[in-house]
């Protein structure tokens, strides 16, 4: 009996694997011998900055699809993206080198706390809390989700903000993704200005709680030459396209802007409109007149 069991159990096992073996090659996949060379191009960074879950995931699709750009991978830069559309036979486009920007300044505002926050110790859940616990509900927490989101180390917090190491950000989009308040932004790395403020609030609103923040008095938006600045969202946007193709503007939003926290890349405020600075007499004329 016990005989007899083991034989049928053992029929029964040849017979499975007979059955596995047909269909593992009845429906075996061809896999793309690309697929394996696109992956060792990349830098295996698996930032999801491409769009897609890590390399490997990027890999397969720009080898599937030809409508999939060659150019996505951020970490690897022209050098990357080149040799992938020599594996793909696509023609690649240089692609904007990014940066991670923190559309706040809470310490140079001087911005108080609601109340002090004894609860888990994310932005995440500092944020669903009666807004926050800092008195401007569109401040930077400070408790670090974007660090632990960055696969680079470019991220670090220090006196409740966090602070961007450009020399190592990747500009891969990670980090502004958990951003419960949306304080980081990817911004061109050649970008002349950068909006320090994130604030959908107006006026006298701002002005209670922060002592640099936005009020939205628009003068940025009347003084550009090159109508990249706008206001949506209630929020100041600027549209870098716009503002990196205009080259004799002397950075005129910065010289208008009354609260100085729309500001020159690397956090340096313009207090005073200066000729000096390529500015035409003309328009510096019309950015003081705009900004009476």
């Amino acid at each position: 009996m016990v005989l007899s069991s083991i034989l049928m159990l053992t029929m029964l096992g040849f017979v499975a694997a007979a059955l596995l073996a047909v269909a593992s090659r009845v429906f075996a996949v061809d896999e793309d011998p690309r697929v394996e060379a696109v992956t060792g191009t990349l830098p295996g960074a698996n930032c999801g900055g491409c769009g897609y879950a890590g390399c490997e995931g990027y890999a397969v699709a720009v080898i599937k699809d030809p409508a999939i750009a060659p150019n996505l991978c951020v970490v690897g830069g022209p050098a990357v993206a080149a040799a992938i559309g020599e594996l793909t036979g696509q023609l690649s486009t240089e692609r904007e080198p990014l940066i991670t920007h923190r559309r706040c300044d809470k310490n140079a505002g001087d911005v108080k706390p609601k109340y002090d926050y004894q609860g888990i110790p994310t932005c995440a859940a500092a944020a669903s809390l009666h807004f926050g616990s800092d008195t401007c509900d569109f401040s930077c927490l400070g408790f670090g989700d974007c660090v632990k989101a960055c696969t680079f180390d470019a991220l670090h917090v220090e006196n409740y903000i966090v602070h961007v190491n450009e020399s190592v950000c990747g500009g891969c989009g990670a980090c502004t993704k958990v951003c419960p308040r949306s304080v980081l932004q990817l911004i061109p790395r050649r970008s002349k200005v950068a909006m320090s403020c994130s604030t959908k609030d107006r006026l006298k609103a701002v002005m209670d709680v922060c002592a640099v923040g936005c009020i939205h008095c628009g003068k940025c938006v009347k003084v550009c030459p090159a109508k990249a600045i706008a206001i949506e969202d209630d929020r100041v946007q600027i549209d870098y396209e716009k503002c990196l193709a205009c080259t004799d503007c002397g950075e005129a939003c910065a010289l208008a802007c009354p609260r100085k926290i729309l500001r020159l890349r690397g956090g340096a405020v313009l207090a005073h409109y200066d000729e000096s600075r390529a500015i035409s007499p003309a328009l510096a004329k019309k950015i003081a007149e705009k900004s009476a």
